[in-house]
């Protein structure tokens, strides 16, 4: 326990002790000694008038003069401290008594002694002493008898003397003179508490006022110093502290001019990072939107064209045409999803939904692809059932095939469904060349492909994996992979599963295209080649069209003609103040709110996204595919 306590406790119990022990020793050694004298005092003094009496009542005695025997008694009582007296005779017989004798003692003895006796019981002391009759010195010739004869010669006591003291004023005496010793130990005490308390605070003080400049230089004052107190080790200390103090503030200042100069420096490169992220957003928006603009012709020149009749040789180009447009337009799809995941504009739209038609439609779409590497590609049945976001789900599963299909050299690439009791696991297991373990986190991140260091346009972005990742975080699914290198890679989603016993899960039927024929469309945009192939593949679908290159135009286009527009179809981006979102609320602001309406727009920033969720408007950026254009165009018209 004393290792826990401080420098002051320890300095007192150094000083006190020694301090208390001495004072111990010698009280405890004079309080004996004095009650040592106490008891032979008294003592002494009742032998002394035992003999006394022992002396005066010898003739009485003799003479059996008892009145003369009772009187010396009884004037011996007011002596201190004499409780009793009592004389007998040589035969025991008592020949005075006065005062009270105990009768716890022994009784006193029927025949003389020959010796002084002393008796301790309880309160009294008893003192017998023999009388002994006086002897007469003769001169005569038997003087010359020896010493040792002549004690032959002695007579027999002629009785005894019993003298009883009391001992209660001996016993207060030595009670007062207890607590006076308890008392001066006392004094002692306090003497030397305060003694030590003096010489604690000389000695912890200074150490005290050293820890506490120590605590405030550790909580950050840097400033503080402590006042040299004293000499010696104390001031050494002190000096030390300081010295300790003043380096640490000066590596302090040191190190916070380093930080800010860090700090600054960390900023700068922040501003000029953002700078060029913000320079790179704009150019590959402004970028992106002037490649999607030839773009989205291209796709409409090259969809009117494959309705028209051809030769072999002049059709085989055309689908040559329409596979490179389909790539271009597949990698501008990925950028468009990633953009969408980060504007955080995605919105999932989760139903219960049959998982084998989609797995089956994906295997349709990508088995001319897996052929022409010469892989298989199956598809295992399932009957099982799930609840999700069905298009997300299909672009997750997509991509993990895609993915497959272009690292698999030779083999072939499966897709199974396994339940395990409420939780569906959808694999994409391929025979491809395998991932290092080390790998296998990087390749879900942007734009990273392991076994495609010369950017191979047939390898894609590397994106899909980072879209796969990402959709899968958003809608809630776990994803995960086994792959080694040379075995291939089993990539799979873990879903809820489903039942579908109810009426409400029943598969939705498939929407035909549809006859487009008649259907009058407005359409504004202010690129001409793709406002013109908008209108060449719309009239091929059988649509009258009414078209304009700006707001004013067409709205005076709709006042002047007899027939109002059945859909409107606008471009986001438009010369002037007005976007496209504009021109549709003035429309329908004269038409009516019902008129149905698409927004059409090569701007993949979040806040195109966020501004056409807004007004509720179906969003399509170019590229526009044709097959989603026309089967969106009878979705609305069909609904209004």
């Amino acid at each position: 326990m004393i290792r826990h306590w401080g420098i002051r406790a320890r300095v007192m119990l150094a000083a006190v002790l020694p301090m208390l022990a001495l004072a111990l020793v010698l009280t405890t050694s004079y309080t004996r000694s004095r009650l040592a004298d106490m008891d032979e005092a008294l003592s002494a003094r009742g032998r002394a008038v035992a003999r006394q009496l022992a002396a005066a009542s010898e003739y009485a005695v003799f003479s059996g003069n008892r009145d003369a025997l009772q009187q010396m008694s009884s004037a011996l009582l007011s002596e201190d401290d004499i409780a009793g007296i009592s004389i007998v005779d040589s035969r025991g017989e008592t020949l005075a008594r006065s005062g009270m004798l105990d009768g716890l003692l022994p009784p006193i003895p029927t025949q003389s002694v020959s010796a002084s006796t002393q008796l301790v019981q309880g309160p009294t002391l008893r003192l017998i002493e023999p009388i002994r009759p006086s002897r007469l010195e003769l001169d005569d010739g038997f003087t010359t008898i020896t010493r040792g004869a002549a004690a032959h010669l002695e007579e027999p006591p002629l009785g005894s003397v019993v003298v009883e003291m009391s001992l209660r004023r001996l016993q207060r005496q030595r009670d007062e003179l207890l607590w006076t010793s308890a008392g001066s130990v006392l004094l002692v005490l306090i003497g030397s508490l305060l003694l030590a308390s003096r010489l604690s605070r000389g000695v912890s003080g200074p150490i005290r006022v050293v820890a506490e400049t120590v605590s405030r230089i550790g909580q950050g004052q840097l400033d503080e110093r402590v006042p040299v107190l004293g000499g010696g080790s104390l001031a050494t200390l002190a000096e030390g502290v300081n010295e300790m103090a003043e380096r640490i503030s000066g590596a302090h200042e040191e190190m916070v001019r380093k930080i800010e100069e860090a700090t600054a420096e960390l900023r700068a490169r922040k501003e000029e990072a953002e700078r060029a992220n913000l320079s790179k957003s704009r150019f590959l928006a402004a970028a992106s939107h002037d490649l999607r603009q030839p773009m989205h012709a291209l796709g409409l020149f090259i969809s009117e064209l494959t309705q028209q009749p051809h030769s072999p040789e002049s059709r085989r180009l055309v689908q040559r045409i329409a596979a490179s447009a389909e790539a271009m337009d597949n990698l501008l799809d990925s950028l468009l999803d990633i953009s969408k995941l980060d504007a955080g504009v995605l919105d999932p739209k989760p139903r219960t939904f049959a998982l084998q038609p989609i797995l089956e439609r994906i295997a349709t779409e990508q088995r001319a692809a897996a052929e022409e590497r010469e892989l298989e590609l199956k598809v295992r049945p399932t009957p099982c059932w799930s609840y999700s976001d069905p298009v997300l789900f299909e672009r997750i599963i997509s991509n993990l095939v895609s993915n497959a299909i272009r690292y698999t050299v030779s083999g072939r690439i499966l897709v199974a469904c396994r339940k395990h009791g409420e939780t569906l696991r959808v694999e994409v297991r391929d025979s491809g060349i395998g991932i290092p373990p080390e790998a296998q986190e990087i390749i879900f991140q942007e734009f990273v492909q392991l076994d495609n260091a010369e950017r191979a346009r047939d390898k894609g972005l590397g994106l899909g994996l980072a879209i796969v990742r990402r959709l899968a975080a958003l809608l809630g699914h776990r994803l995960d992979l086994h792959s080694a290198p040379g075995r291939g890679s089993v990539f799979a989603i873990e879903m809820v599963a489903v039942t579908a016993d109810r009426p409400d899960l029943a598969s939705e039927p498939a929407r035909a295209p549809g006859d487009l024929n008649g259907l009058r469309v407005a359409l504004v945009d202010d690129d001409p080649l793709a406002r013109s192939g908008m209108e060449s593949l719309l009239r091929s679908w059988g649509c009258d069209m009414m078209s304009a290159d700006s707001p004013e135009l067409l709205l005076k286009m709709i006042a002047l003609s007899p027939t109002s527009p059945g859909l409107l179809i606008s471009d986001f981006r438009l010369h002037g103040p007005h976007n496209g979102i504009d021109i549709i609320k003035a429309v329908r602001g004269n038409l009516g709110p019902a008129l149905p309406a698409i927004l059409i727009s090569g701007d993949t920033g979040a806040e195109t996204l966020r501004l056409a969720q807004q007004a509720g408007l179906p969003l399509l950026h170019k590229p526009v595919r044709p097959a989603r254009l026309r089967a969106l165009i009878h979705r609305l018209v069909g609904t209004s």
